[in-house]
């Protein structure tokens, strides 16, 4: 009875599982492109990587691109269901980084289950930071592993709205301090 699934609820996931919301500064808007159309997986991997790039700043989109190939050639990270996490750790990156983007057309990428691909997040991390980065990769593939949130997030009108399916309002509203 404590829980009541609703098919129309604009939050998919129960509130109190954090491990149902990203952290909240890991996928800025500027950081989700929808309806790309990548044409492939190589294509997919470079708009990740441009995403994931900070304008001016290392590393790069090239870099990133490499690093992320790299990776990509150990096994795929296509987990299935359509979903793709590419990830790096990288050189000289201060804070973990994601970056969400939904195809406008699956494509092949190797996964699992050999379906095609339409929702590839990428995330780099701290060459350093082995235990977040094994963290974050756990929390990626059970957040996109509900079925009902993966299918908001493809039929969704905008960016505000997946950020809203992935990044819900913490129930702790009330552990604000608010004497400064």
């Amino acid at each position: 009875m404590s829980q009541s699934p609703s098919p129309a609820s604009d939050t998919p996931a129960p509130a109190d599982d954090r491990s149902a919301r990203l952290p909240p500064d890991l996928l800025p808007a500027e950081r989700v492109a929808l309806d790309l159309p990548a044409g492939s997986k190589k294509k997919a991997l470079e708009e990740i990587a441009r995403l994931l790039a900070v304008p001016g700043k290392p590393p790069g989109a090239d870099q990133i691109y490499e690093k992320i190939l790299e990776r990509e050639r150990l096994g795929s990270t296509g987990l299935g269901r359509g979903f793709a996490l590419p990830h790096a750790r990288i050189r000289g990156l201060r804070n973990p980084r994601g970056a969400l983007l939904r195809l406008a057309e699956a494509v092949d990428f190797a996964a699992r289950d050999d379906e095609p691909v339409d929702l590839v997040f990428g995330l780099l991390v701290p060459e350093q930071a082995e235990q977040i980065h094994l963290d974050l990769l756990a929390r990626l593939a059970r957040l996109f592993s509900d079925t009902q949130r993966t299918s908001a997030v493809r039929n969704a009108a905008s960016v505000s709205e997946i950020l809203a399916l992935l990044n819900p309002p913490a129930a702790e509203d009330e552990s604000t301090d608010q004497r400064g």
